[in-house]
């Protein structure tokens, strides 16, 4: 007895360790059982004291009635299928009629304490079916990307969300985006994502570091052109707007509109196209965004006009054209000048890091989901790499891209670098190498403007 009993308090002091130190490891051995234990024998009781259930149908209370039965009680949505995953559970209901998919929404956070768990989301799939996930444990807190995902092209996994799902960055599905961070904030580590996620797939990137450089050019071997000065960045835009110019020819000289074609086969843009005549999709990737709308004098306000014309054309027409924006910065406010709302309007996609100021989240959320602005300005300094994502239908997300180091970023790209296309418009902008594979040389070939 005296054995089973220190057994006993050995198992329970390993259980408590693993769940402090490796809360992953001990939801996969103990706490999902326990989770779906719980959900199961308290499902009844916890959706009836959250208001989560309607009184039964009057057949129901006819058929009692007439059949001296007792009466039947409330009933709660029913459960459909109950899935647990590496990081929680997947409820998904289907409602009773008179529910809607917003009671279940506005119960979540009654859900996760009664059901003791992490986190509660939801969201509807279809009329009368919600799906609720549940974690079990903080994944943000140490993000572990799972070792499967969805890819497919000009789709990349850059973070994890809070729900224990995958975030994606789906090029063709958001062509553009802005994403905001204070120093010391994470945006350079999701930026290197998404440069260590496209760099195995056939696009051209395009970089505009105005930071002399620092942190484009050590990836400099899978990026097509670089800029590392305004005065290079404006020529950059402007033969972008040159290319695009000339896709357009392209695609509408291979469009085939005749009367005998079907209307599925008319190209639009360039995944319209066959795959011998379509162009490779450009991945335009400005560092620092305010550092291109600043000026001191006429001139530089001129250039400063030229570069802000040509995102905005890149930004309204270059989808079709597959030329995509991921616009960075530390701010992004309207006092940058003029265009600036107008090329935000443009960037469908939304990603705000911790910020010094509200101004810098209302730019990020406030026209599309103004409780992210809230969450976005909450973020603690000492959680970098948290950041709030969302998209112009209003939906948003706390997700935290895995630290990826700069020597890992310049590995993945050093072993693509034979992916790098070569763009004629962009010959004169592409990074000059050293001979080294681990140095790249941090000068870019002069533009023919500034030669």
């Amino acid at each position: 007895m005296a054995g089973f009993t220190v057994c006993l308090v050995l198992v329970v002091a390993a259980v408590g360790l693993l769940r402090w130190r490796r809360p992953a490891w001990y939801w996969l051995t103990f706490g999902v059982a326990l989770a779906v234990v719980r959900v199961l024998v308290r499902y009844g009781s916890v959706m009836d004291a959250c208001g989560l259930t309607v009184p039964p149908a009057r057949w129901r209370l006819a058929l009692a009635r007439a059949t001296n039965r007792p009466i039947p009680g409330p009933r709660a949505p029913r459960i459909l299928r109950l899935r647990p995953t590496r990081t929680g559970l997947v409820v998904r209901l289907k409602l009773r009629p008179g529910q809607d998919a917003f009671d279940i929404a506005a119960a979540s956070d009654r859900l996760r304490h009664s059901f003791s768990m992490y986190g509660v989301t939801s969201r509807e799939l279809r009329s009368g079916v919600v799906e609720v996930r549940m974690t079990g444990y903080d994944v943000l807190k140490r993000v572990q990307m799972p070792t499967e995902t969805e890819t497919r092209p000009m789709r990349v996994p850059v973070a994890l969300r809070q729900d224990g799902s995958v975030h994606y960055r789906d090029y063709r599905a958001i062509p553009h985006a802005l994403t905001l961070g204070a120093t010391e904030s994470g945006k350079s580590v999701y930026q290197r994502n998404l440069v260590a996620g496209l760099a195995p797939m056939d696009v051209a990137l395009v970089g505009i570091d105005c930071k002399q450089g620092v942190e484009l050019f050590p990836l400099a071997r899978r990026f097509s052109a670089l800029a590392d000065s305004p005065a290079t960045a404006a020529d950059v835009l402007d033969a972008l707007v040159v290319r695009m110019e000339r896709i357009y020819q392209v695609i509408r000289a291979q469009q085939r509109i005749a009367a005998d074609v079907p209307d599925a086969e008319i190209a639009a843009d360039i995944w319209d196209l066959p795959s011998d005549l379509r162009p490779t999709p450009v991945v335009v990737l400005v560092d620092e965004v305010a550092e291109l709308a600043l000026y001191a004098n006429k001139d530089e306000e001129k250039r400063r006009d030229r570069i802000i014309t040509a995102l905005v054309r890149l930004a309204q027409l270059g989808r079709a054209a597959g030329i995509y924006l991921e616009i960075c910065g530390q701010r992004f406010g309207s006092e940058l000048g003029k265009g600036i709302t107008m090329l935000r309007a443009q960037l469908t996609g939304r990603t705000a890091h911790r910020v010094n100021d509200e101004t810098s989240a209302n730019m990020a959320f406030g026209d599309i989901a103004p409780d992210a602005v809230l969450a976005a300005i909450q973020i603690p300094a000492e959680m970098r790499g948290l950041a709030i994502a969302g998209d112009s239908s209003g939906g948003w997300h706390r997700i935290r891209a895995p630290h990826t180091s700069l020597r890992q970023a310049v590995n993945i790209c050093n072993r693509h670098a034979d992916r790098t296309p070569d763009l004629p418009e962009l010959a004169p902008f592409r990074p000059a190498l050293s001979g080294s594979a681990d140095a790249p040389s941090p000068t870019a070939k002069p533009s023919p403007a500034t030669a």
